[in-house]
């Protein structure tokens, strides 16, 4: 039987596998989806390894499954290049698993715009639009 002319594109479910961040600053535990330039889903369960959790990090969360969903490949690299907007919900609380996605609204060169939300069991805790840069600075 043939093989279909589609290439399947396998996810690694290692956040690290994607981006240049280690343990404390990889603030993702498990990539969920990635259609690699359009989106991505990720989990992070916040720990006891920070007595709390300031909600401007929830922007670094988006920020990083963001490169996730923009590269093609693993190992591009990527850089926050502006915050355009931030509107947050409450803070998390450790302990609790925070469900991330993020979604590509449009890409011009090496630049691309990106909507992203953070959750916790449906409540939103940010809603996000970032620039992203693709690519060594």
């Amino acid at each position: 039987m043939p093989l279909p002319s589609k290439a399947v594109i396998l996810l690694n479910p290692d956040p690290g596998a994607y981006l240049p961040h280690r343990f404390p600053f990889l603030m993702l535990d498990r990539v969920l989806e990635q259609q690699p330039g359009h989106s991505a889903r990720a989990r992070y369960r916040t720990s006891g390894s920070l007595s709390a959790f300031p909600q401007t990090l929830l922007v670094e969360v988006v920020a990083q499954l963001s490169g996730i969903a923009t590269v093609e490949r693993q190992g591009d690299g990527g850089f926050l290049a502006a915050i355009e907007h931030a509107s947050f919900g409450r803070s998390p609380q450790l302990g609790e698993t925070l469900e991330v996605s993020a979604k590509i609204v449009k890409s011009f060169g090496r630049l691309c715009l990106v909507e992203g939300t953070v959750r916790v069991a449906g409540e939103e805790l940010l809603n996000v639009t970032l620039t992203l840069g693709i690519g060594p600075l």
